[in-house]
């Protein structure tokens, strides 16, 4: 996969578009908020967030927007049959879990690009080879597969689509995107990468605690 350009491009994109004012700049406090921004007509800042979605999880229930507002989630995009950077993914997102599973402010959600295959029965017995035993705090997701693929590309600025030049069938970022409680990202972190992973580590609890 073109994975690593593909995400150095994402990320100097979020960055050409967020132009972080000096309150929003990146310090032992304080996060961007990237993506795109506005100002409303009574001079507010809309800053952008992730659209309203719908989607089934590892145990077969429905999470919504609902479920994750006002809690600090990571977002990542993968399918069960990926022969090439899941792996990696999984192995490193398994360390976000162990470090902040028991808070009950932080989510993460993993969704899959190929929901033919990834049932929520085949989400289930993946998760519970990684050892995650229930999906209180992480969930597998899948749901129709053109709804996935544009909250990738829309809401999280990510790459999720199809494309069968590539292993699999399926072209995604290896991206763990950092959201807060307003549903906006706060950071894009290489999850094939563990200095990266270490960072969104160091980055999270400076949401939590907010």
């Amino acid at each position: 996969m073109k994975t690593d350009q593909l995400l150095l491009g994402m990320a100097f994109l979020l960055c050409i578009s967020c132009k972080p004012s000096t309150e929003n700049t990146q310090s032992t406090a304080e996060l961007p908020i990237l993506g795109e921004r506005y100002v409303d007509n009574n001079k507010d800042t809309i800053y952008h967030q992730i659209a309203d979605f719908a989607f089934v999880n590892q145990m077969g229930d429905s999470v919504k927007n609902e479920d994750v507002a006002g809690k600090i989630y990571v977002a990542d995009f993968f399918f069960t049959s990926c022969p090439t950077i899941c792996p990696i993914m999984k192995k490193e997102m398994l360390r976000v879990y162990e470090a902040f599973g028991s808070n009950p402010d932080f989510k993460i959600l993993s969704h899959s690009i190929d929901p033919t295959h990834d049932t929520p029965e085949v989400l289930r017995d993946y998760a519970e080879k990684l050892g995650v035993a229930d999906a209180r705090t992480w969930n597998f997701l899948t749901g129709d597969q053109e709804k996935l693929f544009e909250i990738g590309q829309t809401s999280y600025l990510t790459t999720a689509m199809a494309d069968q030049l590539e292993p699999g069938g399926f072209l995604h970022s290896g991206a763990f995107l950092l959201v807060d409680g307003q549903g906006r990202i706060r950071g894009v972190y290489d999850g094939t990468k563990s200095d990266q992973v270490d960072r969104l580590l160091a980055d999270i609890p400076k949401l939590l605690e907010k």
